[in-house]
């Protein structure tokens, strides 16, 4: 089955001599920023080796969630929520963006505990957070069969379409001024005395001031060329797509099925928990700086050995700008689905759901999750590096985040008042002795 295919977005014909800042990724982080620093007036490049929202920012699963966030997230999330509800009218084209809220399920008291435990992380922020049990969690969600006892209800969570999204916000961008390339391939950055001067790209240099990397997966690739230690594993996250039904307007999350409503009538599902993991060069190289994640997260983690080493053993880790990169030889990295996980998480929700029984499964797709030490993203300027600027390493939390990364990082560029406290989101943590694991929270 292909993969999902984001609206079609038409290059610009030519490249740029120089511009203000030069965006490097055109998934929604990168889309975002460019929107945002458009609308303050930068001349802005935005490049992507392929096309627009071709790898995670159109495979994953569409939530726009605060709801059992890592609690450094939650400023950035409450401002990502603020704009997702403009954002149509802003762009002048459609996300599918709705507040339908989600239901987060646990089984048990001890699962109950553990939600609210992360209630306590919202009270006093108005977000509406409601622990449901009984047959307030039948209201919410009607004729279930989940067998869940307790849920935490964000009423104010919602979905958009991943495909439409963060085309929209690129196009959005060109209309402020901004200059998108696609098949456009950004090769390494231009470092005169110290500083950014321009990129090179695989069609010629652009000068510019500052350069943000957005790249997704492929960030650790481009900014290990650069010099820049950037730790970052990658995890295959696979879903499906299941046709229209009458079914809950709610999204649900539990361990065995996370399910959605999308816009034409059907649901995004996957599994609530299991993602895998291919064993690259970089999981040793990586090891011990994730080795708490590794302990906290074993039970929905599965390892294995996949064609992905020899892959990765065998892409370039340096090279020159006139050299043809890793990013020219994968324009959009397209991994095959789980079979194993696309089939226990559809059975789970059609079990769970009655509904889904008169639906049939119209397509799946897997797309790689880029992932940091302490499982937060990487928003931050590069001391080492006056100009340079990495957005990346979201950890499955992007897209809904994703307007409030742009805006934040479109401030740290601008070196304007940040919309919230960048701090647990600098690239030093790794390096100053900070304590890097991730939340243990639920």
């Amino acid at each position: 089955m292909p993969g999902p295919k984001p609206t079609h977005v038409e290059p610009d014909l030519n490249l740029p001599k120089s511009v203000d800042v030069v965006v490097i990724g055109g998934g929604i982080i990168g889309a975002v920023t460019a929107l945002e620093l458009s609308e303050r007036g930068a001349r802005v490049l935005l490049c992507e080796k392929g096309h627009i929202a071709g790898e995670q920012s159109s495979r994953n699963w569409g939530w726009v969630r605060l709801g059992l966030r890592d609690p450094r997230e939650i400023p950035l999330m409450l401002e990502a929520q603020k704009l997702w509800d403009g954002l149509d009218d802003r762009v002048g084209r459609k996300t599918g963006f709705t507040r339908s809220g989600i239901l987060f399920g646990a089984s048990g008291r001890r699962g109950a505990q553990n939600l609210e435990r992360w209630a306590q992380h919202v009270e006093g922020l108005q977000t509406g957070a409601e622990l449901l049990s009984g047959t307030e969690l039948d209201a919410v969600l009607p004729d279930h069969k989940t067998g869940l006892n307790y849920a935490l209800y964000m009423p104010r969570d919602g979905r958009a379409e991943p495909q439409w999204a963060a085309p929209a916000i690129a196009e959005a961008a060109r209309d402020r001024g901004a200059v998108l390339m696609t098949n456009c391939a950004v090769r390494s950055v231009d470092v005169q005395d110290g500083r950014i001067a321009g990129v090179f790209t695989e069609r010629g240099r652009v000068a510019c001031d500052s350069a943000v990397l957005a790249g997704g997966a492929w960030s650790r690739l481009f900014a290990g060329n650069a010099g820049i230690d950037l730790p970052q594993l990658k995890v295959l996250n696979t879903v499906l797509r299941a046709s229209p039904v009458a079914g809950p307007e709610t999204a649900l999350w539990s361990d065995d099925f996370a399910i959605r409503k999308r816009a034409d009538g059907g649901y995004t599902i996957a599994s609530g928990h299991e993602n895998m993991v291919d064993i690259v060069p970089d999981s040793f190289r990586l090891a011990r700086r994730f080795l708490p994640a590794f302990r906290q997260e074993w039970r929905s983690l599965r390892f294995r050995w996949s064609k992905r080493w020899a892959v990765e053993a065998q892409e370039d880790r340096s090279w020159l700008p006139t050299d043809v990169t890793p990013f020219e030889h994968t324009r959009v990295l397209d991994p095959d689905p789980s079979g194993k996980v696309l089939r226990r998480a559809w059975a789970s929700a059609q079990k769970a759901i009655p509904a889904l029984q008169a639906s049939e499964l119209v397509q799946s797709w897997a797309g790689m999750i880029d992932v940091t030490p302490d499982a937060i993203p990487v928003i931050s300027g590069v001391d080492m590096m006056p100009g340079m600027f990495i957005a990346t390493g979201f950890s499955g939390h992007g897209f809904g985040i994703a307007p409030g990364a742009g805006r934040l990082m479109a401030d740290l560029v601008a070196d304007t008042t940040p919309c919230v406290d960048p701090a647990a989101f600098r690239l030093s943590r790794f390096t100053d002795g900070s304590r890097v694991r991730p939340d243990p929270g639920y």
